[in-house]
């Protein structure tokens, strides 16, 4: 029996190539990528500082906002730095079993977050729709299920993901033309059937659209609770409250939705589009959501006012 060749099979590297056709502006692009990072880090390093040490922020909205934080932290710095290594010291090669660890926290960081948000929508319903039995619905015991649910239905779709990488075999093909490992753009250099994970990899995103549509569905009882109440002041309070939610909202689900939807139907688009767009989706949330947060909500802004003018 002739013994297979595992380096055919699967390579011992993988070759990123950055953003395709705009190589020659990798330094400048490098620069606010970078900035973009620190900003999540500061931003969600504060988050979970000020939410820890003030005991008044010991509230379901707040836990979830921690969670939200430390998803952030791990999205960004699963992809980042390695975009940095690419763009300023042409560090493409990336270890396959990297790349898969890659691939992996990409997906369940992505996954968590959108589970995040729609325990946050549910957050928001129970406080306005139901604001008397709000201490006794969100109790710390229903908070921690909710987290855990919040770990473990992600987890349960990104291990998959990698079986199913490695399952395929690659036949030497390396080159990835793209900044990070994402489980289609390996599936694609494989020389073998990738249906499977073309179908799982939509049943996935199925996921998230079950998420939009629950945040919508909430957010419909919200706004009817909402115009039933007697006086504007009222109103206005109550929509304030859900405005952060809105905002970080928009943040995820906007450039996922122009991602996919140049990735199924724009064949016409510069792939260094289809590259940009797949890159905001991953670093853009994690540094606007503490922005957001931070100048919206009113407890956290004060408190680290308080930090700096102590210092």
């Amino acid at each position: 029996m002739i013994p297979v060749n595992i380096t055919e099979f699967h390579p011992h590297t993988f070759l990123l190539l950055g953003i395709p056709g705009l190589q020659h502006v990798h330094i400048w692009i490098g620069f606010p990528f970078c900035a973009v990072y620190l900003t999540a880090l500061l931003g969600n390093i504060t988050i979970l500082f000020v939410i820890q040490s003030e005991h008044s922020l010991h509230q379901p909205m707040f836990y979830f906002l921690a969670i939200l934080s430390s998803i952030d932290l791990g999205l960004s710095t699963s992809t980042i730095p390695k975009m940095l290594g690419i763009f300023w010291c042409d560090l493409r090669e990336i270890p396959f079993e990297g790349c898969l660890t890659q691939m992996f926290f990409i997906h369940l960081c992505t996954g968590m977050e959108s589970a995040v948000l729609m325990a946050m929508a549910y957050d928001r319903y129970v406080a306005i729709c139901n604001p008397l039995c709000y201490t006794l619905v969100l109790t710390n015991k229903v908070v921690a299920v909710i987290a855990l649910i919040i770990l473990l239905r992600p987890l349960a779709f990104a291990i998959p993901f990698v079986v199913l990488i490695l399952r395929l075999p690659f036949c030497g093909h390396q080159i990835i033309p793209h900044t990070y490992c994402e489980h289609m753009g390996l599936a694609r250099l494989a020389c073998a059937s990738i249906k499977i994970n073309i179908i799982y990899g939509l049943c996935a995103i199925s996921i998230l659209v079950f998420d939009i549509i629950a945040i919508v569905l909430s957010y419909v009882q919200i706004l009817r609770a909402v115009f039933r109440l007697p006086s504007k002041d009222a109103r206005v309070k109550s929509l304030s409250t859900c405005g952060s939610h809105v905002c970080v909202m928009l943040a995820f689900y906007t450039p996922a939705f122009f991602s996919f939807m140049t990735h199924r139907f724009g064949r016409n688009v510069p792939q260094y589009i289809h590259i940009l767009l797949a890159n905001f989706y991953v670093v853009i949330p994690p540094a606007l959501n503490p922005v957001i947060y931070g100048v919206r909500t009113k407890q956290i802004r004060e408190r680290v006012v308080m930090i700096f003018r102590n210092k």
